[in-house]
């Protein structure tokens, strides 16, 4: 069998300087979908494509322990989560997750959300520019709290958006970006915290189905109640994603701007032609570029041994613009959605696999349904202008965002 190709060097700064096609442009360069070099000094085996996401999601094949910077790690998982457990365990804690993922559930917090930017909308008019995507945290960060059974002072809402976004803006950074992040990460730990102890204590009041009551009563496989600060992480976990989606809203807005053709059939009610625009805004944009994993069961995929305790990085956004898959993938096509047939591997924008026993996103619903939510706000609730402003999204920064944040102005109801 052939060898793995091998990137010599160290290429720590080329991932920086290069952002989301580091492992595309590699690929490309040794015409293969895996490679081996070194990041941080470490050996590491990057693949691109649906058959090293089938690899990479395999049940109980990858740990995600020790697989991402620890900088990254504390500001969007932190010890203890769910996302660092495996095999049976991580089963367990994933299903008081999809607990939370009715139907009715996701119904509720959408309804929220569209609440709040109804009442959002009455300050926009009187305002002369809205920066959107600012907008939409704090919308999101608002009503996931009050859908999770915390209620927030204006005070504290501000805070926590602060807090959220911060956490979200900082992961792929080095430097004061993260450093700031991490800071403002420990504000978000000690509140939530609070919370799981008041809940606990009965000191505070949530109704049942709540995120916030669920995670703090939440018995692990031994029986007992999960440790304080673990609890709080998990609740951080909920919270933090879900202001996360402001990302995906943000694009949504540039895509509606630069293809307008699309906004009169989603504003007529079309509602194939609302998901599909969703799934193609997820699959073109930038959201997070990839994941890590070390090795637990040892395997051979394309003349490379995997060895235990092996490091592995999936390309996210090199699979989802993978040609082999997609048809001009480049272009931004929310028809090319139609026709498509599902599948766990080569459409991974918040990851791969089976919901239930994977480590793909368990939010992964409630994101498209708040797309769609905000999306219809967009097109049907209001009316508005966008100024001249710096669209440009820039791929080296880590995550991506228009560099504006998209600017609107002159709003109004539609």
């Amino acid at each position: 069998m052939a060898q793995v190709p091998v990137d010599k060097g160290d290429s720590t700064f080329a991932l920086l300087s290069e952002g989301y096609n580091f492992i595309t442009n590699r690929c490309a360069r040794y015409r293969t979908d895996v490679f081996q070099t070194r990041l941080m000094l470490r050996k590491v085996i990057c693949a691109s494509g649906p058959e090293a996401a089938g690899i990479f999601y395999h049940p109980d094949r990858f740990t995600r322990r020790k697989a991402m910077p620890p900088s990254a790690l504390k500001l969007l998982q932190d010890k203890g989560s769910v996302e660092l457990l495996s095999g049976e365990a991580h089963r367990h804690r994933k299903q008081m997750f999809m607990s939370l993922m009715t139907a009715e559930r996701m119904a509720e917090l959408a309804e929220s959300v569209a609440a709040d930017w109804q009442a959002q909308m009455a300050r926009w008019q009187a305002m002369d520019t809205v920066v959107l995507h600012y907008a939409v945290q704090g919308i999101l960060c608002r009503a996931v709290c009050r859908w999770s059974g915390i209620e927030l002072t204006p005070a504290q809402a501000d805070a926590r958006t602060r807090e959220f976004a911060a956490m979200i803006d900082g992961a792929g950074s080095v430097g004061p970006r993260n450093w700031r992040a991490t800071s403002l990460r420990r504000r978000s730990e000690n509140w939530a915290q609070q919370i799981i102890e008041a809940l606990r204590a009965g000191r505070l009041q949530a109704p049942e189905d709540s995120a916030a009551r669920v995670i703090a009563l939440h018995r692990e496989l031994n029986g007992n109640l999960m440790d304080v600060k673990v609890a709080a992480v998990e609740l951080i976990n909920v919270l933090r994603p879900t202001v996360a989606v402001a990302r995906f809203v943000t694009f949504a807005a540039l895509a509606l701007h630069e293809h307008p053709q699309y906004r009169e059939p989603i504003a007529a009610g079309d509602d194939g032609a609302l998901e599909n625009f969703v799934q193609e805004v997820r699959r073109f944009y930038p959201f997070f570029p990839l994941i890590g994993g070390r090795v637990q069961a040892e395997f051979e995929w394309r003349g490379h041994h995997f060895e235990q305790g092996e490091w592995m990085l999936l390309d996210l956004y090199g699979t989802n613009h993978d040609s082999r898959t997609w048809h001009e993938p480049d272009r931004f096509l929310p028809e090319r959605f139609g026709r498509w047939q599902p599948n766990p591997f080569n459409f991974i924008p918040q990851g791969g696999g089976n919901h239930e026993r994977d480590h793909r996103c368990p939010g992964e619903w409630i994101t498209i349904e708040l797309m769609k939510t905000m999306i219809r706000m967009l097109t049907s609730a209001m009316h508005y202008e966008v100024p001249e402003q710096d669209l440009e999204i820039d791929l080296t920064r880590l995550p991506a965002i228009p560099a504006s944040r998209f600017v609107i102005s002159h709003v109004r109801h539609a």
